[in-house]
Formats: C-alpha cells, sequence, structure tokens
C-alpha cells in the first residue's frame, strides 16, 4: 500500500508547520505530502488564518527534494481555470515534476460567505468543474506553439497559447474525488488518472469503486489504467493508550474512529493493519493519512515504521 501525508491546514497551521511535516514525511519515506484547499477552519479559531494551497505548494516545491506535493481537492469555485493552469504547471516546473492536481467542485458554503466567493447551486458547480477539466487538461496538452480554444456555458478561450507547460509531459496527474453516483464516476472515467474515495467506510467505499469501474468500462476505458486511493483519518498508537491519548489530542471518539462505516485508519498497530488490508481487499492501492495533529511526529514516524510496505 502506497501512504500518502495529508494535513488540512484551514484547523490552523502556519507554512512552517506544514514545511516540518512535509520534511518529516519526505524523510520516513511517505511518498506525497498533500493539504487541502480552504479558506475557513471547521470548527476552533483556525490561528493564525487559512493559507493559499497553490502558494504553499510552491513553497515547499522548492524546500523539498523527492516528495510529490498536491491538493485533496483544489476547487474550482476559487479559480479560474486558465490562471489555475498556469499556476500548477509553474509549481510543477518548480518541483521538478513532483505536482499532482486533485480538483473538485467546492462544497463549504460558509468560506464562500466569508470571504467574497460566489457560490452556486450543486449543478452549476458541476458544470464548472467539468469545464474546468477539460480547459486545464486542454491548455496542458496543447503541443507548444499551437494555440487552445474552448467555448462552454461558463468560460470561454480565445487562442490561448496555452503557456507554460508544466514539466511532467502530457502533464500533472489528475484526482478526482467524492462519492457521488452519476457525475463524480463519470467525470473520473473521463479525465481522472487517480479516484480518490473521500472518507468512505468500507461499504461504501467498495459500491463507489464498483460504479467507476462501470463507468469506465461503459466509456471505453480500461478501468485498470486509473490509481484507485482513498483519504483517511489517520489515529494510530502502539497500545491502546497511546491510541486513546491521541484520539483524544484530535477531538475524535475512539468508538467513531475503529467504525468500519468511517474512512479511517485507527486503533493499535495490529488494528490498523487490518483496516489498511480491507481497503486494500477492493482495490485501493494508495492511502491518504489525514493527520490532524501537525506537532505529533512521532505519529508519523510509527505509521511509517509499522504500516508502510
Amino acid at each position: 500500500m502506497d501512504l500518502r501525508i495529508f494535513t488540512e491546514p484551514q484547523q490552523g497551521a502556519t507554512y512552517d508547520d506544514l514545511l516540518r511535516v512535509a520534511l518529516e514525511a519526505e524523510r520516513l519515506g511517505f511518498s506525497a505530502f498533500f493539504r487541502s484547499d480552504h479558506y475557513l477552519t471547521m470548527g476552533g479559531d483556525g490561528l493564525p488564518g487559512p493559507s493559499d494551497a497553490w502558494i504553499t505548494l510552491a513553497g515547499l516545491a522548492r524546500d523539498t527534494s523527492t516528495i510529490r506535493l498536491g491538493t485533496l481537492m483544489t476547487s474550482a469555485t476559487f479559480r479560474h481555470p486558465g490562471p489555475l493552469a498556469i499556476a500548477v504547471a509553474g509549481v510543477d516546473q518548480m518541483s521538478g515534476g513532483r505536482v499532482e492536481l486533485g480538483l473538485g467542485a467546492g462544497w463549504y458554503e460558509p468560506e464562500h460567505t466569508a470571504y467574497g466567493i460566489p457560490f452556486r447551486p450543486t449543478k452549476a458547480r458541476f458544470e464548472v468543474l467539468e469545464e474546468q477539466l477539460a480547459i486545464i487538461t486542454g491548455l496542458w496538452e496543447t503541443p507548444a506553439g499551437e494555440k487552445f480554444s474552448y467555448s462552454g456555458k461558463h468560460y470561454t478561450l480565445t487562442d490561448s497559447p496555452a503557456l507554460p507547460k508544466p514539466a511532467q509531459s502530457p502533464r500533472p496527474p489528475i484526482i478526482i474525488g467524492g462519492k457521488g453516483p452519476r457525475r463524480t464516476p463519470a467525470l473520473a472515467a473521463a479525465y481522472a488518472d487517480e479516484f480518490n474515495l473521500l472518507f468512505a467506510g468500507l461499504e461504501d467505499g467498495e459500491e463507489q469503486i464498483a460504479r467507476i469501474r462501470t463507468t469506465c468500462a461503459e466509456a471505453d476505458r480500461d478501468p485498470d489504467s486509473l490509481i484507485y486511493s482513498a483519504s483517511v483519518a489517520v489515529c494510530v498508537g502502539e497500545d491502546r493508550s497511546q491510541f486513546l491519548g491521541r484520539a483524544e489530542a484530535i477531538g475524535r471518539e475512539p468508538e467513531e474512529l475503529l467504525s468500519s462505516v468511517s474512512g479511517t485508519v485507527a486503533g493499535t498497530v495490529a488494528e490498523a493493519r487490518v483496516k489498511v488490508e480491507s481497503y486494500a481487499r477492493f482495490g485501493i492501492t494508495r492511502l491518504y493519512l489525514q493527520v490532524l495533529d501537525l506537532t505529533d511526529l512521532d505519529h508519523l514516524a510509527l505509521i511509517a515504521r509499522e504500516l508502510m510496505g
């Protein structure tokens, strides 16, 4: 199982906090460091305040060496697709080709209200997401020296030079995720290199993966051409006492963390291994471990020692 570290800095983190975790994750051998793309805390005071995902990743691109970097998920409501394509391509160049773009429709209305960002109804947000996927991939994949144009309901591009190009060719990997039964599988089949289950329990996750595979087959795409991954909250202890202490530190109930209907890898090392194996049984090959206590670097070391490989 490929293990990656996933952080939620809107809950309260400086750049230095994130850098410390990213460097330790890199040292320990985790394959990637990802962060959310949010502008408002979802509990607590959120101090010192939010940071922009792609500005953060630009800094990490220069301050790390080998670990891959990305978002779960960049919100299509926050940025126009042309400037987003430019920003991500630039960070990919800065990192030497280590960037991955998770892109979603956006969902947290209070952060839009708090920072003056328009928030459309669900149907319109998915239309915007689909157009952004078409535009961003189109800009990156347009051969150098040629122009890219696009005409849609929400965006029109005319004779774009489609520059700059990312370091990765033909483009950085695209990650699409979610639990939606219809639009999400269709978008994943059309655009994704990886499909990510966002905090889904085992039964729901298995059903969604089956749905994605069926949709791919119906679209004449090999279902095995996607990577299937899951985002899970992680809370592991060497023994029961340490697990309970870490659960208390992140404000989660132990029973909920251990439930099969929760998107978690939790408990003692032995219990966490069972959960990892349960995800692997229905085709998940990569886990994004949501680390909520960014000060507990011993937690990362335990996971690397006991669960990696």
